[in-house]
C-alpha cells in the first residue's frame, strides 16, 4: 500500500517548475471527484466535465496563488469548480429571452386621429416659436431645446439671470396665447 501523495508538494511542483508529472497526478485524483461533486450539486454530465477542465486548467495557471496556510489543496479546488460552476449558471440564466419583456412588445400603433391631432399640435407649436422675438427664440432654445439651466444660459449670453427668466417667462406667455387662439390648448 502506497502512502497518499503530498498534493500541497505537487501544486508547488507545477508553480515552479511546471512539472506535467505532478499536474497529472493531480488531474487524475481530483478529476473525477470534482465531477462526481458537480453532479450532485445539479450540473448536467457536459456542463460538469466543462467545470472540471475548467478548474484544473486554472489550477496548472495559477498554481503560484494556491496558498496552503489558508486551506487544503482539494478545498482551493472544490471552491474554484463552485465559483466556476456560478459563473456559468449567471451567464447561461443572463443570456435567456424573457418573452414577457416590454421590449420586445411594439408599442401600440397610435390611432390615426391622435396622430393627426399631433402633426396638427407640432405644427402650430412651430409657427408660435417663429413669430417670438430672435432673442426670446435664442433664450427658449438653449434653456429648453440644448438642456440648459438658466444660469448657464445666462452665462452663455452675457445676459443677467433675472433677464434670461423673464425674457423666457415672456416667451412662454407669447406661446400660450398663439397656441390658444390656434385652438391648440384650452385658455386658462
Amino acid at each position: 500500500m502506497t502512502s497518499p501523495p503530498d498534493f500541497t508538494a505537487l501544486v508547488r511542483a507545477v508553480a515552479d517548475r511546471r512539472d506535467r508529472a505532478a499536474f497529472a497526478i493531480l488531474f487524475d485524483h481530483f478529476g473525477p471527484r470534482l465531477n462526481g461533486f458537480l453532479l450532485r450539486q445539479g450540473c448536467d454530465a457536459a456542463l460538469a466535465e466543462e467545470v472540471v477542465q475548467d478548474t484544473l486548467s486554472t489550477l496548472w495557471r495559477k498554481a503560484d496563488l494556491f496558498d496552503p496556510a489558508k486551506s487544503s489543496v482539494s478545498t482551493w479546488l472544490y471552491r474554484i469548480a463552485r465559483n466556476r460552476r456560478i459563473d456559468l449558471a449567471r451567464r447561461d440564466r443572463s443570456d435567456r429571452i424573457d418573452p414577457e419583456d416590454p421590449i420586445l412588445h411594439p408599442a401600440p400603433q397610435a390611432e390615426p386621429d391622435r396622430l393627426m391631432d399631433a402633426q396638427q399640435r407640432e405644427e402650430a407649436l412651430r409657427f408660435a416659436l417663429e413669430s417670438l422675438p430672435e432673442e426670446q427664440l435664442r433664450l427658449v432654445r438653449l434653456a429648453f431645446f440644448d438642456g440648459l439651466s438658466h444660469a448657464e444660459v445666462a452665462s452663455r449670453t452675457g445676459l443677467p439671470l433675472g433677464t434670461v427668466k423673464s425674457r423666457i417667462r415672456l416667451a412662454f406667455t407669447r406661446l400660450r396665447r398663439a397656441l390658444e387662439a390656434d385652438g391648440v390648448v384650452e385658455a386658462g
